[in-house]
C-alpha cells in the first residue's frame, strides 16, 4: 500500500482465527492493528460472547488507532468474526511518530482521536445502559390497539433486523423481551407480542 511508505514504521503481520480475542476492553494495547482482510467486530464480550455488538468492520482499516495514539486503554472488545489478516504497529514507535509531526498535525490527530474515543464511549453507554429503555420504545413505537382493546404487535421483520435497528445484538434483543415477560409487561405467542402493560413501558422508555 502507498501510504505505508509515509510511516517510517515497521508493521509485523499476523493472523487471526475467527473468535479470537484481537484487543480486549480495559487493557492498553502493545500495537495498533491494522485490518488488512477478513471482518473485525468491536463490542462488549460476556461470558465469552460479544453480547453488545457496537460496529463490524470488513474493509480495510485501522482498528481502534485512536486509544494507541492516546495512549489509553480499548473502550471495547475487539474480535475477529471471520479469519482476519493484520499488520501490527507498536504502540510506541506510532506515537513517537505522531510526536515529530508538525504541531498542527499533531494537534488534529490528538482531537480526532479524543473525538473518536468520545463517540465510542457515549455509544457503548448506550448499548449497555439502554438497551430497554430502547426495545420498550421501539415496541410503544409500533404497537396497534385491536378491536378488542389490546395493544401489540405483529413481528414482521426477523428478530437479527430489529436488533440492527435498535444497534444491539440479536442475542440482546432476545434477552431484553424475555426480561420484559418475565416482569408482565409483554406476552408473546408465535410472532404476536401483546402489550399487557402500555404505561409501565412507557415508564421505562422515558429519557
Amino acid at each position: 500500500m502507498s501510504w505505508l511508505a509515509g510511516l517510517p514504521l515497521a508493521p509485523v503481520a499476523r493472523t487471526a482465527a475467527a473468535g479470537e480475542v484481537l484487543l480486549a476492553r480495559f487493557a492498553e494495547a502493545p500495537a495498533a492493528l491494522y485490518l488488512r482482510s477478513g471482518r473485525v467486530a468491536a463490542g462488549i464480550l460476556v461470558r465469552g460472547q460479544l453480547r453488545h455488538r457496537l460496529v463490524t468492520f470488513d474493509q480495510p482499516g485501522w482498528l481502534d488507532a485512536a486509544s494507541v495514539l492516546l495512549g489509553q486503554a480499548s473502550p471495547c472488545d475487539w474480535v475477529a468474526d471471520a479469519a482476519v489478516e493484520l499488520w501490527a504497529f507498536p504502540a510506541q514507535a506510532l506515537r513517537a511518530w505522531q510526536a515529530g509531526q508538525p504541531e498542527a498535525v499533531g494537534m488534529l490527530l490528538r482531537d480526532m482521536a479524543l473525538a473518536q474515543r468520545r463517540q465510542t464511549d457515549a455509544m457503548l453507554g448506550l448499548l449497555v445502559q439502554d438497551a430497554e429503555a430502547r426495545c420498550a420504545q421501539w415496541l410503544l413505537q409500533h404497537a396497534r390497539r385491536a378491536d378488542d382493546g389490546r395493544v401489540g404487535i405483529e413481528l414482521q421483520q426477523r428478530k437479527r433486523t430489529i436488533a440492527a435497528q435498535l444497534g444491539m445484538a440479536p442475542e440482546t434483543l432476545s434477552r431484553v423481551l424475555r426480561q420484559l415477560r418475565e416482569r408482565g409487561l409483554i406476552l408473546q405467542n408465535g410472532a404476536r407480542l401483546q402489550l399487557t402493560d402500555p404505561d409501565r413501558l412507557q415508564q421505562l422508555a422515558a429519557p
